[in-house]
């Protein structure tokens, strides 16, 4: 053990007046209050972190700055080593002129932080190394104690346990997609960055909608001279980010090269009325079958849907009934759905607390569960306030989830998905039953691995890079080519980008699945497409581009965008040199096929009514959950009897 004032190795941090409480002594006892000095030190290729007893003189000024309420209080009794830590060899350092609190232990024997995060005094610290050996809580009389949290997650992953959140684990599994969104952006910069490599999720659902200059400086470092770093580089950085992701996606196999392609000039669409109960009540039979599908599909595809259809014309866009059933047999499945949903119910509402306590995941989905409901919509009446039945009914469908798709079970995200859905249903079992339908469309959004947004990430770099290969070009020397500043529009379906009732719009117009597979990628181009310009004309970098972005959430208008990915692909489908990667994407049999010999603009109609000719069967899963329009993002209308709902 270096002695006191003579330190072995690179310090990357230091704090004096860090104190050993040794027992719960008086003022003037002051052996019961121990002044020292913590270090983090870089020394021969790791990293250790010591403690140092302060010199006498100096140990005893500091105490008499103590409050007789800072000097009586001990939160932790310090606990008596199992084993002694490492210190250089030098089991007895006290004999050697070193005090015998003194120790020093290598970050990689590093088991647990245990820490009080709220005020009673002070904070403090205690070290639990992985041979169980337990080092005496440090005091920070002089705060700062997050400083060095922030120091050490530059060498080692933290995350709070389970079971105690006043415990900091050390290289906790990644859970992927289930840990928390919270405070984020209170870690330092490159706690953020590490976060990013191991939870893009978390990263772009909450990090990046507050992203800041330090995401910049961290990426490039400090040094002016590294701030371009090269792609190469970068493209590393995003591969451990999203396994499988790269740069240029064309090189992926499967993916041919896009040359430039003359596509054609764009034709330009315009939307009608929403459908009305009138004109929904013209295409039902005596016997309540839907008389002309694809007409009624094309309907809702120009317009959506007026809020009074919606709690009907849902169940179908999602498939939870079907289009040629009659009204008699769906009030059957609706008697049998009900059924089946109540006995999932009583699964987990019948587990005891000692059961629980033996089923960690359960536990940990109920937790994750109760904590994102606690979030999710509350500027909507539908779910503000406390006690609300809406948000009861959001707990209870998301908890009889866990038991329909168990392996799944809960993964954060999945609240917004399912809460306008239960707005609009305003009846627990039909809303569970069309986000089951929709989550087994969106499961491989979710799933642990996330090949499905690996996918989605390089096909839409694939529809840009036709579109517009100048835009891409600048985007992948700004270290953006990767387009990962989309994830969270791809991954819950713009929930975050949108007023409520806006979304209510998208989604229902995207279930249509017309006018091709994977319109949502369209919708995604459209949107890059109209920030083009501010982008390349102010030169914006990578962190300009990921805070432009994410600035855009409830700012872009939904008809606008709609129209414009509706032209894009009328456009696509008139080129005759379309790249085969291309209508694989969008679900066109190939580009000779898919072109008309007719002006496609002229007629609003003509790619909908195509739908043998110019596309194959849609085998990918259909769009999210739900569809309306608001101008007022932060105070939505609660449903028309969200007061009659009441939990079961």
């Amino acid at each position: 053990m270096a002695a006191a004032g003579v330190v072995s190795g690179k310090i990357i941090f230091e704090q004096e007046g860090v104190y050993i409480h040794s027992s719960c002594g008086k003022t003037n006892d002051q052996d019961s209050l121990i002044s020292g000095i913590l270090r983090v030190l870089e020394k021969d290729s790791s990293s250790v972190v010591e403690w140092t007893q302060a010199p006498k003189e100096r140990a005893h000024r500091g105490a008499e700055h103590l409050n007789s309420y800072e000097a009586e209080w001990d939160m932790v009794n310090t606990v008596s080593f199992k084993k002694k830590p490492h210190t250089n060899g030098d089991a007895s350092s006290h004999r050697n002129g070193k005090s015998k609190w003194s120790f020093q232990f290598s970050l990689t024997d590093l088991k647990s932080i245990k820490q009080n995060r709220e005020g009673m005094g002070w904070s403090y610290l205690v070290f639990c190394l992985k041979d169980d050996v337990v080092l005496p809580a440090l005091h920070f009389h002089q705060g700062e104690s997050k400083l060095l949290i922030e120091s050490l997650e530059k060498y080692v992953m933290l995350c709070d346990s389970p079971q105690d959140k006043r415990i900091l684990l050390v290289n906790c599994q990644n859970k992927s997609l289930s840990q928390s969104f919270e405070n984020l952006l209170d870690e330092p910069a490159y706690g953020l960055i590490q976060k990013i490599k191991k939870d893009p999720y978390t990263a772009t659902m909450v990090g990046f909608s507050k992203v800041t200059n330090y995401i910049f400086d961290s990426l490039r470092g400090s040094d002016p001279s590294t701030h371009q770093r090269p792609p190469s580089e970068m493209a590393d950085f995003l591969s451990d980010a999203i396994p499988g992701l790269k740069i240029n996606q064309q090189e992926e196999p499967g993916f041919e090269v896009i040359t430039r392609i003359d596509l054609g000039e764009r034709p330009v669409v315009q939307r009608r009325e929403p459908v009305s109960l009138e004109e929904w009540t013209k295409n039902v039979d005596s016997e309540g079958r839907i008389l002309n599908v694809d007409n009624m599909k094309q309907m809702i595809f120009r317009g959506g849907l007026s809020h009074a259809l919606r709690k009907q014309a849902w169940k179908f866009l999602l498939g939870y009934f079907p289009w040629d059933s009659t009204k008699e047999e769906r009030a059957q499945l609706q008697k049998q759905k009900t059924d089946e949903y109540f006995r999932m119910k009583l699964q987990w509402k019948s587990v005891s607390e000692e059961q629980e306590k033996r089923n960690s995941r359960l536990r940990d989905y109920r937790s994750l569960i109760e904590k994102d409901v606690n979030r999710t919509d509350r500027t909507n009446k539908f779910y503000e306030g406390q006690d609300n039945p809406g948000l009861i009914l959001l707990h209870d469908i998301l908890m009889t989830y866990c038991m329909y798709d168990f392996d799944l079970g809960y993964v954060q995200g999945m609240s917004d998905l399912l809460s306008p859905l239960l707005y609009v249903m305003e009846n627990e079992v039909d809303a569970f039953w069309c986000f089951a339908a929709y989550m087994d469309q969106m499961h491989h959004n979710f799933e642990e691995q996330m090949q499905g947004m690996k996918t989605q990430l390089i096909q839409l770099s694939t529809l840009l890079r036709l579109l517009d290969s100048g835009f891409c070009s600048y985007l992948e020397s700004q270290d953006s080519g990767y387009l990962y500043f989309c994830f969270r529009w791809l991954l819950i379906r713009f929930k975050r980008e949108f007023s409520f009732l806006d979304i209510l719009r998208l989604w229902e117009v995207m279930w249509t699945e017309l006018p091709c597979k994977n319109f949502h990628l369209l919708l995604c181009c459209a949107i890059l497409e109209s920030e083009k310009q501010q982008i390349m004309e102010k030169h914006y970098g990578f962190n300009e581009i990921l805070k432009h972005i994410n600035e855009l959430s409830m700012k872009i208008d939904v008809e606008d965008i709609l129209c414009k990915a509706e032209a894009i692909s009328l456009q696509m489908v008139k080129c005759k040199e379309l790249p085969q990667a291309v209508c694989e994407i969008l679900g066109l049999q190939d580009s000779e096929s898919a072109t008309p010999d007719s002006d496609v603009g002229e007629d609003e109609n003509a790619s909908l009514s195509r739908p043998a000719s110019a596309f194959q069967s849609n085998t990918l899963p259909t769009l999210a959950a739900c569809g309306a329009r608001d101008d007022s993002p932060t105070q939505m209308p609660a449903s028309p009897n969200a007061k009659r709902l009441t939990p079961s």
